[in-house]
């Protein structure tokens, strides 16, 4: 079927369908990867329209089910009439009995369902609590052991034979230079070079509040919760681009990747332009352009607009060209 393929970006997933109605009252997408499933989308019409979403049958999806919290859009294409969105939906699916949403529009020829996946657990087979897989605190610990990272966050807490006073917007921090000059280069010429940093054994950061300083500091000595990284995601983007930590600004950018909204994108792009974060771009352009999203941010355009590099505006607009542009 030429139109079965649904796309994906993020937690977003998107069908466009060229031709339903009367002659093909039943069409099913693709598989399509959110998460550690792989999802189909179908779509029905007897006396109602149903859209119909399930994980893929396989190993993963029976021993390990998911509970999917999610919203759907259906949006009919050349019309002015207001899409459907759904209310939110939150399921243990398994087959594709197990959820059917009615759709209070006529979908006739063409039309786009949208399904945002607000959250997605894994459903335990005995008894137990589900858990999300948004976010892992294994993925920022897989770098040492945790024997190892206790050690070095009691460091950190108990300033065990700290060596060095961070000076913050509103506090002081210790810390030891040591830690500091391998996690970035930055620090590691302050200390090596006759700079005031190394004479004084002070370094001035007071761009950052102590709290989202505690949680840089936290990400080098590999102590730091997906919770707090998630907090400070910005402030440590900030300081990451500042001080050359690539795998925390890498960290960082990926994050930011992962949960773009309309309620987020232009502020994204603009934090993407900013520190050259090009995936990130990418992934905004895309949501933005590719994905039709840019409809939903028509009234934050205009300030956008008014404040963004001309740069950024320039290549906006030649995307927007080449997205648009006659086939």
């Amino acid at each position: 079927m030429g139109d079965a393929k649904v796309e994906t970006i993020a937690r977003l997933a998107q069908w466009k369908i060229d031709s339903f109605g009367p002659t093909t009252p039943y069409k099913r997408s693709d598989a399509f990867k959110i998460g550690i499933w792989n999802w189909h989308l179908s779509v029905e019409k007897s006396r109602s329209m149903y859209i119909r979403l399930f994980p893929e049958p396989s190993r993963v999806s029976k021993e390990q089910p998911p509970v999917a919290r999610f919203v759907i859009r259906v949006t009919t294409a050349g019309s002015n009439r207001r899409p459907y969105i759904s209310p939110i939906h939150e399921r243990l699916l398994r087959t594709s009995d197990d959820f059917a949403c009615p759709v209070d529009i006529n979908c006739q020829g063409r039309f786009i369902i949208d399904v945002e996946f607000l959250d997605l657990k894994i459903c335990p087979l005995n008894d137990g609590e589900a858990s999300s897989i948004w976010p892992s605190d294994a993925i920022m610990q897989n770098l040492a052991t945790q024997t190892t990272l206790k050690c070095l966050s009691r460091m950190l807490d108990e300033s065990i034979h700290s060596d060095v006073t961070i000076n913050t917007a509103d506090g002081k921090l210790q810390a030891h230079k040591a830690i500091l000059s391998a996690s970035s280069p930055v620090f590691h010429s302050m200390f090596r070079h006759n700079l005031k940093e190394k004479e004084s054994s002070t370094i001035d950061i007071e761009d950052m509040t102590s709290e989202s300083c505690i949680a840089l500091l936290t990400y080098l000595y590999g102590a730091i919760s997906q919770e707090e990284f998630w907090k400070h995601r910005l402030a440590l983007l900030g300081a990451a681009n500042k001080y050359d930590i690539i795998q925390l600004k890498d960290a960082c950018e990926e994050s930011l990747l992962e949960d773009i909204n309309s309620g987020n994108v232009l502020e994204r792009l603009q934090e993407a332009w900013l520190y050259q974060l090009n995936k990130l771009k990418k992934g905004c352009l895309t949501y933005l352009l590719d994905f039709g999203k840019i409809y939903d941010v028509r009234e934050e355009m205009n300030e956008f607009f008014r404040k963004a590099d001309r740069e950024l505006v320039v290549e906006m607009f030649q995307e927007l060209l080449a997205v648009w542009k006659p086939t």
